[in-house]
C-alpha cells in the first residue's frame, strides 16, 4: 500500500511559513522559560538556553540534509520546505551566538577572546559566519540575479557548516556524551551518501 503519495499530498496543502512561525514560538517560549527559571532552566538558564538554541539548530540542519535522501530513496517530498528549515537554522544559531555574546560573556572583547583562544568557539563562530550569505540569498531574487549553477554552489556551504556545527557541540560538551557522536556521524554518513550519488550520476 503506498502511503508516501498521500502523505505527499497533505504535504502540499501545507504553507511553508509554517516552519518559520513555529520555530519563532519556540524560540519565544524557551527564552520566556529560562527568563523565568522554570523546569531545566532553574539552575544555569543562559547556559542552558545557549544550549537549547544550538542544539535546535543542528537538528534542524540535519533536517536540511535529510530532504533530499528521503526524496529520492522514499519518495517522500519536503523540498517545499527546505529554505524555511535553511533560514530557521541560521536565526536559531544567531540565537545561540546572542545568548553567548550579549547574556553570557556580556564583552566584545571577551568574545573576540573566546572566538581567537577556544577552538570549539572559533568554529562555532566560523559555522555561523558561513551562515550568512547562505540566509541572505535565501529568496528568489538571489536565485535569479546569481544564477542557478552560482547560487547552488554558494548553498553547498551547507555540508562544511553542518561538519563544523557537530565538531562545535563535540567539543564543547564535557567528558563522553553519546548525542554529539551521533550528530557527527549522520552528517557524515548523509554527505558520504551525496558524495556517492553524484559519482554515480557522474560516471552514468
Amino acid at each position: 500500500m503506498d502511503i508516501v503519495g498521500p502523505i505527499n499530498g497533505a504535504l502540499r496543502r501545507v504553507p511553508a511559513w509554517t516552519i518559520y512561525i513555529v520555530f519563532a514560538i519556540y524560540a519565544g517560549w524557551q527564552f520566556w522559560l529560562a527568563l523565568n527559571q522554570s523546569g531545566r532552566y532553574l539552575i544555569e538558564p543562559i547556559n542552558e538556553l545557549e544550549r537549547e538554541y544550538g542544539e535546535m539548530a543542528l537538528k534542524l540542519i540535519v533536517a536540511g540534509l535529510l530532504i533530499t535522501p528521503l526524496r529520492r530513496f522514499a519518495g517522500l517530498n519536503l523540498l517545499k520546505f527546505r529554505r524555511a528549515i535553511g533560514v530557521s537554522a541560521f536565526f536559531l544559531v544567531l540565537a545561540h551566538f546572542l545568548v553567548f555574546a550579549v547574556l553570557d560573556v556580556q564583552s566584545v572583547a571577551r568574545v573576540w577572546t573566546e572566538v581567537v583562544k577556544r577552538p570549539y568557539v572559533t568554529v562555532g563562530m566560523a559555522a555561523l559566519l558561513m551562515m550568512i550569505p547562505l540566509a541572505a540569498t535565501s529568496n528568489n531574487l538571489s536565485l535569479r540575479k546569481l544564477g542557478g549553477a552560482a547560487w547552488r554552489k554558494l548553498h553547498k556551504l551547507t555540508y562544511p557548516i553542518a561538519v563544523l556545527g557537530a565538531v562545535h557541540y563535540l567539543w564543547l560538551v564535557k567528558g563522553f556524551q553519546i548525542e554529539p557522536i551521533i550528530y557527527l556521524v549522520v552528517i557524515i554518513g548523509l554527505l558520504a551518501t551525496r558524495v556517492k550519488f553524484a559519482q554515480r550520476r557522474a560516471t552514468a
